[in-house]
């Protein structure tokens, strides 16, 4: 098992539940490189727990993570079934050869922010920044409205 960098409060943290080490490989450089602590699990119960102990800024599932069926992933299922409140803190990128790169629709069905397919691996990067900032100013009015209420009166 891979040792687990430490994160600390002010660090960007990432998660890849990616089983090709090709695909870990491009994803982990492309992260680090613009500046994200890196955590690659190896199987569906790590994704799980570690998922739970770390406030990921990032998670990037492979479809067939851990020779699951693109269908039935534990790892994408348990992310579709957090609620709202604890999964809102992360965007989730789906990966895999069945995924048309940026299809807003196919995302959707998936319940993550954006699919990518493998062979346009090389823009990662570029679309990592890019689903950020839109994720961020989407969610910007809530997070502003969420701090509001929650400031004690002066």
């Amino acid at each position: 098992m891979e040792e687990f960098e430490i994160i600390g409060p002010s660090d960007q943290a990432a998660l890849l539940a990616i089983s090709t080490p090709e695909i870990v490989a491009a994803v982990r450089t492309a992260l680090t490189e613009i500046g994200y602590k890196v955590h690659v699990v190896e199987s569906h119960e790590q994704f799980d727990f570690r998922y739970n102990q770390t406030n990921y800024v990032v998670v990037v599932i492979e479809e067939t993570f851990a020779g699951a069926d693109s269908l039935e992933n534990p790892s994408l299922r348990m992310m579709q079934n957090l609620p709202m409140s604890q999964r809102r803190h992360s965007t989730v990128f789906l990966l895999g050869p069945s995924m048309e790169t940026m299809n807003t629709m196919q995302a959707f069905a998936q319940s993550v922010h954006c699919v990518l397919n493998v062979s346009e691996l090389p823009m990662f990067s570029e679309l990592v920044q890019k689903t950020m900032a839109e994720n961020e100013l989407f969610l910007t009015s809530f997070c502003d409205i969420q701090r509001r209420v929650h400031q004690k009166p002066a």
